[in-house]
């Protein structure tokens, strides 16, 4: 990322319109959204969402050939492109602009409970960390509000610090020869 853009670019007439229109039409709010997974070899898969498309691939000790983003780096990915959308949409609503700013998301995990070696440790993360580094004219009050308004209205901060019902079910394809 060689040049960086401004806060000013976000569409806040649009995000305004659509705001007072959700605030007075409740239902114009719910929406939905699909993603498409299919997998193409090992472990390698190829997800498309609206249309845009996302390969992933587990590292070689996982047993993939590490071509791709790992699922897991996808959350941590989800969680921080989610608060710098929010960082950015929250400076441009106090008519702030930012000269740099990153996310770092880390998350730690432990191999046994993917591996199936000890049911007491869970396959996923244990802890999510992330820094936010800006540089801005912004006093630290003002960063500490942002901060704080980014998290409430992050869906992936609420996703994952929230239980979110799962269901699944299998549906059989492909016609089947009787012997």
């Amino acid at each position: 990322m060689d040049e960086l853009g401004s806060c000013c670019t976000i569409d806040l007439a649009t995000l305004q319109k659509t705001k007072a229109h959700v605030s007075t039409h409740p239902e114009a709010g719910k929406g939905h959204f699909e993603t498409v997974t299919e997998w193409r070899d090992g472990a390698q898969a190829v997800t498309r969402a609206r249309s845009f498309t996302l390969e992933t691939d587990e590292p070689t000790a996982l047993g993939g050939k590490d071509q791709h983003i790992d699922p897991m780096e996808l959350l941590l990915a989800a969680l921080g492109t989610c608060l710098t959308i929010g960082w950015a949409t929250q400076a441009r609503l106090r008519g702030l602009d930012y000269r740099h700013l990153r996310i770092t998301v880390s998350a730690s995990f432990d191999l046994r409970g993917y591996l199936d070696l000890d049911p007491k440790v869970r396959p996923g993360f244990s802890e999510f960390q992330y820094t936010v580094e800006v540089d801005t004219d912004a006093d630290s009050a003002t960063l500490e509000e942002i901060r704080g308004a980014a998290e409430k209205s992050s869906p992936m901060f609420d996703n994952i610090l929230n239980p979110t019902t799962i269901s699944g079910h299998v549906m059989k394809t492909g016609d089947t020869v009787a012997h």
